[in-house]
């Protein structure tokens, strides 16, 4: 019986080395798929990242990727040295002063008297000499080319640009300028400033909230007698009644306003030394005594120091201020 057994011993302890033989030859063949594998995941990742010279990734050597080209900055002087100012009856203190007529002593923009403290005194110290005030009663956006073109032969520092009630503000909503023609007005008024002012800065103000102004207004009977003769009737005609008709075209011209503030800040985000408001005088809660007591609708001298107030604070900013 022992003798039996030795035969099988004598073979297991030939098939020991053999076996251990075959354990480090598997051995040392998973370690060199392990090892090969491991740089085949290497190039694969390598590859994956781009390998920074043609896709951009992190380089080894730890220089950052090319990016495309940033977006251009806006260029900004908060201290400006002179001043011109564009636009409509607001910046020529219509109706501040006395009925029916313009009233620059006062005007929020380039305005001399102490009690308003304008733009221009804040920022230049004495207006005489460093500011000019181009706006027209009356005037609509189609008239910014040839404003911008008088403003930029004075190579002012800074523009002012408050425009686009009027174009709001006519005897029927039918006839209130279309958005398109809006922007195009804009636009080709910005060019014409460019044309021989391109360094200019040019600061935008938001239309404003009309149907907030028939809202304060109407509460005065000598307002809504004035409103008779014809002032902004698509937003003051009848403005005590709250029939659904007089509803719907309140509604639509505030709704033609705001889609004329947003035409002014798109085509001035396009200008890099062009700054919008951000709706700050369209935001801005006139209240009766900022309003004339001549119409009871344009900004009375109380209401001009308070757009001065707005631009002085938005021009002097050291970033537009956002808002909702």
């Amino acid at each position: 019986m022992t003798e039996s057994h030795e035969p099988g011993n004598a073979h297991s302890a030939r098939a020991q080395p053999a076996a251990r033989k075959r354990s480090r030859t598997v051995a040392i063949c998973a370690f060199v798929l392990i090892t090969v594998a491991g740089l085949v995941l290497a190039v694969s990742c390598g590859d994956s990242s781009g390998g920074g010279d043609e896709h951009g990734a992190q380089r080894a050597d730890g220089s950052s990727r090319p990016h495309s080209s940033p977006t251009p900055r806006k260029i900004w002087n908060r201290e400006p040295d002179s001043l011109a100012a564009v636009g409509d009856s607001i910046t020529r203190g219509f109706d501040a002063c006395s009925l029916l007529a313009d009233c620059t002593e006062v005007s929020w923009a380039t305005g001399t008297a102490p009690g308003v403290d304008s733009l221009a005194r804040r920022l230049l110290g004495d207006p005489e000499g460093t500011s000019w005030n181009y706006a027209a009663s009356g005037a609509v956006m189609a008239d910014l080319p040839g404003q911008m073109r008088r403003a930029a032969a004075r190579k002012p520092d800074l523009v002012t640009v408050m425009s686009g009630a009027n174009d709001a503000c006519r005897s029927t909503t039918g006839r209130m300028t279309p958005v398109a023609d809006f922007r195009t007005d804009f636009r080709a008024g910005l060019r014409a400033l460019r044309g021989d002012a391109p360094e200019a800065q040019v600061y935008v103000s938001s239309v404003p909230n009309l149907k907030r102004l028939w809202q304060e207004g109407r509460k005065s009977p000598i307002g809504q007698r004035v409103w008779g003769l014809g002032i902004c009737q698509s937003m003051l005609k009848d403005p005590q009644s709250m029939a659904a008709a007089d509803r719907e075209r309140r509604q639509e011209v505030q709704d033609r306003v705001v889609a004329y503030n947003t035409v002014l800040k798109q085509e001035c985000a396009k200008d890099l030394r062009c700054r919008y408001d951000n709706g700050a005088v369209f935001d801005y809660r006139f209240t009766e005594a900022e309003l004339s007591n001549w119409d009871w609708f344009h900004p009375s001298k109380k209401g001009q120091r308070s757009l001065a107030e707005l631009a002085y604070e938005e021009i002097t900013a050291r970033r537009p201020t956002e808002r909702g």
